[in-house]
């Protein structure tokens, strides 16, 4: 099912710059670079910008500046110490990364997670979507001057770092996810913690949209700003909530169900004209639908409760401490997955519905240690190469709107 959302008439551009846009570029344009260090370039993106006036032309984007080489890290530290590696990636939803790499190896190993351990990761995965859209609607909004929205997006992710604190023990970077489920189970405070925020959040998405939607300076910045039409969308491979606000309703938890989405109940929300502020719309929607899906996951906690939370494979699942210290043939399970954890030769791809779009995980396995290849299909590059086409003819101003719209993290794009 999926959900329409506001619908308008684009109209012409403000008549400010209507000229500008459509004659003919005149006279010699100056040369802007606006980055790496820019703070609305939201990461170490640097953009090369012919300017007529205000007036935008031949974007160039240049990424790399925050390049690690974490493919290639892969495939030197071996399959299970790469786990902190993805927290590294798109840093505002380590865990999302984490499930992301831990299915494409469970893919690759034939290995089921228990029911349970799916169940926690439903709710760690929908929890981290609230978390990078707050971050998004934060950064944007006091981009574009809505300082107060900042305050509040950035009040309501302290309280998920304080749920992930008492859950994993880290604020970020958790590393938490292992192959075969999560490292323990969610605990009554916890569980607590998470229940107060799911019903608390929605009312303060409620607040932040009477602020903003029917903003006169927020419609005006956002609408037909950096508009993208389905073909284009699907010409650049976009996807997540910039191919959705395009007017495509594919999403990966209803497409290619994983980890068991195929049994919650949510929608799938859609844009009708392609530009910032249906995007804008679509994520503030996706947000109201993670905590309509965490709400079920927690449910489904009362009833697994007891349950296993990590698979009991010792070819390739750690076994229990307590085990280990009093068992001499688990600890030789333990000494062998640490030091030579190998998987079926074979390759595998899976892909997940992060924040930002179709995040997947390739790996190629000879049957030894490490994999032969690892590729990470980050979503954070499509968005990227969106930017010229949606910005050429613009004016200067629109790029901040634009860039925020289509919410990257360099971390992801460069790798």
């Amino acid at each position: 099912m999926t959900t329409q959302l506001f619908e308008y008439a684009p109209s012409s551009p403000d008549s400010l710059a209507s000229t500008e846009r459509d004659d003919p570029v005149h006279g010699e344009l100056m040369k802007l670079n606006m980055g790496p260090q820019h703070p609305a370039t939201h990461g170490v993106l640097q953009l090369k910008i012919d300017l007529d006036g205000e007036t935008m032309h031949n974007i160039d984007p240049v990424v790399g500046f925050l390049h690690r080489g974490k493919e290639k890290t892969c495939e030197s530290l071996g399959w299970a110490k790469f786990f902190p590696h993805t927290d590294r990636l798109d840093y505002v939803q380590p865990l999302m990364n984490n499930i992301g790499y831990a299915l494409t190896l469970e893919q690759l190993a034939q290995l089921e997670v228990p029911e349970r351990g799916q169940i926690i990761r439903v709710l760690l995965m929908e929890i981290s979507r609230i978390a990078a859209h707050l971050i998004y609607l934060g950064t944007t909004a006091i981009d574009l001057g809505a300082v107060s929205i900042f305050f509040g997006t950035f009040k309501e992710r302290e309280r998920i770092y304080s749920i992930l604190d008492a859950y994993t023990g880290h604020r970020m970077n958790n590393s938490y996810v292992r192959i075969g489920g999560v490292f323990a189970d969610v605990d009554d405070q916890v569980e607590g913690m998470m229940r107060e925020f799911l019903n608390s959040i929605p009312a303060s998405i409620d607040g932040w949209e009477g602020m903003l939607t029917g903003n006169r300076i927020w419609y005006d910045r956002n609408r037909n700003v950096g508009t993208i039409t389905k073909e284009q969308a699907l010409a650049w491979a976009l996807t997540g909530p910039n191919l959705r606000g395009a007017g495509v309703a594919l999403d990966l938890r209803k497409s290619q169900p994983y980890s068991g989405y195929e049994d919650y109940d949510f929608d799938i929300p859609v844009g009708t004209v392609g530009d910032c502020y249906d995007r804008y719309l679509v994520r503030i929607e996706e947000m109201r639908q993670s905590v309509l899906i965490a709400l079920q996951a927690l449910e489904r906690l009362r009833t697994t409760r007891g349950g296993e939370f990590l698979a009991e494979d010792r070819r390739y699942v750690l076994p229990p401490k307590d085990k280990v210290h009093s068992s001499m043939e688990e600890l030789i399970f333990q000494f062998k997955i640490v030091t030579d954890l190998r998987l079926p030769r074979g390759e595998a791809y899976h892909p997940i519905e992060s924040s930002k779009g179709e995040l997947g995980f390739f790996c190629v396995s000879d049957g030894t240690s490490s994999p032969v290849r690892c590729h990470i299909r980050a979503p954070g590059l499509y968005n990227v190469q969106a930017i010229p086409a949606i910005a050429e003819g613009r004016l200067f101003s629109d790029m901040v709107a634009i860039i925020g719209s289509l919410d990257f993290v360099m971390g992801e794009v460069d790798r």
